[in-house]
């Protein structure tokens, strides 16, 4: 039998509860043995909880029982969590987690430590929720040279935009929308700023590619600027805005991975997900373009991934799964000003203007335009360096938004 401690009793740790004992004589045959519940950690009283006999609020409970095999780390952040982690980790306790922040800014220290213990630490739930995406990119495409992985990383984002598209709600309003349905926090930034993008990108940077990148190396830029009159405007192009998290292996080994909005082609598969869901493309040298697709996040789709984790410890306790990369740093990762692409551009000028700046664009429209704004897409690919250049050779052009 395989005894699991569960740390966070929020959304995604009552899921896991739910899903360990709801499916545990299905678990047990898949898993080739009992897998149960032990433990919950959680400071706050659930009396009226099915689960109220397993509570405690010490964690050195779940640390000092030699029983407990797997803790399940649903806590979030990178401080309580991060030490528990650690600490667990030191016990000789495999941990499994859907806490991105804390894979993305501690996983290379975290899977060392594992390492050197002999235990397992796992985290396909801290991506793309319940989408399977890091086993397949360690595993099923581990014989492929990764070029890019990209994708829409953020369903709240993602809702958001679809709103703004299809319903023609502001910024503003499809917030609040979200926002009510439970798909944004009260306090929205993480998601509607990139970071946590970011942080996803981040982990499959280090996945795909060897090093560790930390969030801080990865330009973020999210959808807090995007108007309807860009989605207007894009839309007269054939394309839909989507915030994409990119993330690549340059020429000289260096990764480059940011976050920002991009107007994406219709005829594009990123062009179709839509509402609350995630899709995540992978390009390698020998399968050539791969995407997963599906919810990016919610209580039961990233519980199953978490739960399908635990199983796969379960199977195979006493045989680390090592889940590696190499120590990051200045020289792992670069900036963006060497990307060439071609560039939305909307600005307070004249379509002669923004053709004297930039040579030739294709010129965009859309209705109630006021006079005196004009939008285009280059016709050439810029790097942000030229596309600066440009823009600034020419004082009486008052640039409002510059997308990928």
């Amino acid at each position: 039998m395989v005894n699991v401690a569960i740390l966070g009793f929020g959304t995604v740790g009552s899921g896991v509860a739910e899903v360990l004992t709801g499916h545990e004589r299905s678990i047990a045959r898949k898993a080739d043995g009992l897998v149960k519940l032990k433990y919950i950690l959680d400071v706050r009283d659930f009396p009226n909880s099915p689960f109220a006999p397993l509570f405690v609020k010490d964690f050195s409970v779940i640390e000092s029982d030699p029983d407990v095999d797997i803790v399940v780390e649903t806590i979030g952040g990178a401080t309580v969590a991060l030490d528990f982690t650690r600490r667990a980790l030191e016990a000789g306790k495999s941990v499994v987690t859907s806490n991105k922040e804390l894979v993305a800014t501690h996983g290379y220290e975290l899977t060392q430590l594992a390492r050197e213990k002999g235990v397992c630490y796992l985290f396909e739930a801290s991506v793309g929720g319940g989408i399977p995406i890091i086993r397949p990119l360690s595993q099923c495409l581990a014989a492929n040279e990764i070029l890019e992985i990209y994708g829409i990383l953020n369903g709240t984002t993602n809702y958001i935009l679809t709103r703004m598209i299809r319903a023609g709600l502001s910024f503003e309003q499809a917030l609040k929308e979200a926002q009510e349905k439970g798909y944004a926090e009260r306090d929205p930034s993480a998601d509607v700023e990139g970071h946590d993008a970011c942080r996803k990108i981040c982990i499959l940077s280090a996945i795909a590619f060897g090093r560790h990148i930390y969030p801080d190396q990865v330009p973020t830029e999210g959808i807090t600027k995007v108007t309807l009159a860009d989605v207007d405007y894009a839309d007269g192009a054939g394309k839909k805005i989507k915030l994409l998290g990119r993330a690549m292996k340059m020429e000289d080994g260096k990764i480059c991975a940011y976050v920002a909005p991009h107007l994406v082609d219709c005829s594009h598969p990123l062009a179709g997900v839509e509402d609350v869901f995630n899709g995540i493309s992978v390009r390698g040298d020998a399968i050539g373009d791969v995407m997963f697709y599906g919810r990016g996040a919610g209580k039961l789709p990233t519980a199953s991934a978490v739960v399908a984790d635990v199983m796969d410890i379960a199977r195979n306790l006493g045989h680390r799964k090592a889940l590696c990369w190499a120590p990051g740093g200045p020289d792992a990762a670069c900036g963006t000003d060497g990307l060439a692409s071609r560039w939305y551009i909307r600005a307070e000028a004249g379509a002669d203007s923004l053709r004297a700046a930039l040579g030739e664009v294709k010129l965009l429209a859309r209705s109630g335009a006021p006079a005196g704004e004009a939008a285009c897409l280059t016709e050439s690919e810029l790097t942000q360096g030229q596309l600066r250049e440009k823009l600034a050779g020419l004082e009486t052009l008052s640039v409002i938004r510059v997308l990928n």
